[in-house]
């Protein structure tokens, strides 16, 4: 038996101690386990995140072992080396691959019921290896996917067209890397189609500037990883958010790693499209109408992680 409001964070570096701390803000939760494999490290987060627990809503936080993952609803994978500058996501593969094989069979001995969210990267692969190494079904192990990218699309098309970010409605969908794609087939403000939006606010140069958002959108962590070294504010952010859909069973469309199983000419294979998100996982994966050159771009971006998956010999 579970309990909705009891979460783990698996992996104290910064996405998963900033993850937690996120977490801990939204107010949802009632006991929160963190892992990592530096024991001290953990409680040490464990302790500066309690600190902050007036500010909040009562809850216990604890630096914990795989057996306290028994009874939590929701368990956050963020365990994995870093992405060092210049790498891609995809390079980090054989590293952390190897670190999910000691992981996941460590999370489903003690625990079977909960939704495993993969954050680590590269994290369609990773989602695909956790789902393949647990034996779980596709629904209960979703990947962070294009969440982050999402938001970064709506950000600076928001700041580009000075509207409210909220008011933006477009997503990225493919690998959460390199080979992601903006589906602008689909991209409105509001209702109000983006060309006709663009046009509207006298933007003359509407496709040049799409496509230096999205080069923006898809270069981003590159960007911050030169200047600072790593990403994990965004991320958190974006975890924070599956988190709240799947606990309090929203029922959101979220653009998720998923295994599509079929869906867009894709089988058996963990790629980012906008899905139902609720208390048992990924409830619906949305096949939305792309045009031929989107179609043609999820498909390469498709090629590319099947490649990657194949040799992996799951």
């Amino acid at each position: 038996m579970v309990d909705i409001q009891k979460t783990a964070v698996i992996g104290c570096g910064f996405v998963g101690a900033s993850s937690a701390f996120a977490m801990m803000k939204t107010g949802i939760f009632s006991e929160l386990v963190l892992l990592d494999a530096n024991h001290k490290k953990a409680e040490g987060e464990a302790m500066d995140l309690a600190h902050g627990l007036p500010f909040s809503r009562p809850m216990e936080i604890y630096a914990g072992d795989y057996p306290d993952l028994a009874g939590c609803a929701l368990i956050v994978i963020t365990a994995g080396a870093n992405q060092k500058p210049g790498e891609t996501r995809l390079e980090l593969v054989q590293r952390n691959v190897a670190i999910f094989r000691s992981i996941i069979p460590q999370i489903v001995k003690y625990n079977r019921e909960a939704v495993l969210l993969v954050v680590s990267n590269p994290v369609d692969i990773l989602t695909w290896v956790a789902q393949k190494l647990s034996g779980l079904p596709p629904r209960q192990v979703l990947g962070s996917g294009t969440v982050l990218d999402t938001a970064r699309l709506k950000y600076l098309l928001s700041r580009h067209l000075e509207v409210d970010a909220r008011s933006v409605h477009a997503v990225i969908i493919g690998e959460h890397g390199d080979s992601e794609l903006a589906v602008w087939s689909g991209a409105n403000i509001s209702g109000v189609d983006l060309s006709h939006f663009c046009a509207l606010c006298g933007e003359t140069e509407h496709r040049e500037t799409m496509e230096r958002i999205y080069r923006d959108v898809r270069d981003s962590a590159y960007e911050i990883i030169e200047r600072k070294g790593a990403t994990y504010y965004g991320i958190a952010a974006a975890v924070a958010r599956i988190a709240q859909c799947i606990v309090r069973n929203e029922h959101s469309v979220l653009p998720v790693s998923t295994n599509l199983q079929g869906l867009y000419g894709v089988e058996d294979l963990c790629m980012s499209v906008p899905a139902v998100v609720g208390r048992d996982g990924v409830e619906k994966v949305l096949e939305i109408e792309l045009s031929p050159e989107e179609r043609e771009d999820f498909r390469q971006s498709a090629e590319t992680l099947s490649g990657v998956a194949k040799s992996l010999g799951l």
